[in-house]
């Protein structure tokens, strides 16, 4: 299996530059994502963070910022647990269309990691989710 990649592709009523804050800002992220340890900076580690069910922090997704030009592309190995340590790499570009945003992921290296195809959908769905609260977080008011 080769070709094991997601992609998606979202329209968002935003300018880049406020949808690359939510990509980027520990506040944003944890509206539409996972809280984040820090602001993602280039080259940095950062941590995704969930609660278990008695409310102590625990690590969900977690990676290194690989690349950023700000407000066009942001690129970052990314794990999750059921990954067991093993890296993929989750790219998002921004692109000016209309008055708005294009927002495309690129989350790629999964065969190289021998994902299972039952992990990969439910990667897929989890992307769809998340995209989803992303844009309901960039509703114009």
């Amino acid at each position: 299996m080769t070709e094991a990649q997601i992609t998606k592709t979202v329209f968002l009523a935003a300018s880049r530059e406020t949808v690359w804050s939510f990509l980027t800002d520990r506040d944003k992220l944890a509206l539409w994502f996972h809280p984040a340890d820090q602001d993602l900076r280039d080259g940095e580690d950062y941590t995704l963070l969930g609660k278990t069910d008695d409310g102590v922090d625990t690590k969900l997704c977690w990676g290194t910022v690989l690349r950023m030009d700000k407000p066009s592309k942001l690129v970052c190995s990314f794990t999750v647990q059921p990954l067991e340590g093993a890296m993929t790499t989750v790219t998002w570009t921004l692109d000016e269309v209309g008055g708005g945003t294009r927002l495309t992921l690129q989350h790629t290296g999964l065969a190289e990691v021998d994902a299972p195809f039952g992990l990969m959908m439910a990667l897929d769905a989890g992307w769809d989710e998340h995209l989803n609260g992303l844009r309901g977080n960039l509703k114009p008011a």
